[in-house]
């Protein structure tokens, strides 16, 4: 299973990615090991993820996501949570 998330970093500046294992991954941008992004905007906390079932799915789907505002990225956020 492949899951989209959307985090929101300190700066409130949004994050999307695709991963197969969330808290993983949340450690990994928490702990300096993940995007470069992240890096400098630490602590993250999800907001939002989507699962689908396989990584073809998923990457169309955050393509798609990171192509959305700030503010769709939070429309979709409290309209679709599933967090």
């Amino acid at each position: 299973m492949w899951h989209v998330y959307i985090i929101q970093c300190k700066d409130r500046s949004l994050y999307t990615g695709i991963t197969t294992d969330i808290p993983r991954r949340l450690d990994e941008h928490n702990s300096g090991r993940g995007g470069r992004y992240t890096r400098i905007r630490m602590p993250v906390k999800l907001l939002y993820k989507e699962n689908y079932p396989n990584r073809s799915k998923a990457l169309k789907r955050e393509i798609q996501i990171k192509t959305f505002s700030k503010q769709e990225k939070f429309s979709l956020i409290e309209h679709n949570s599933t967090i």
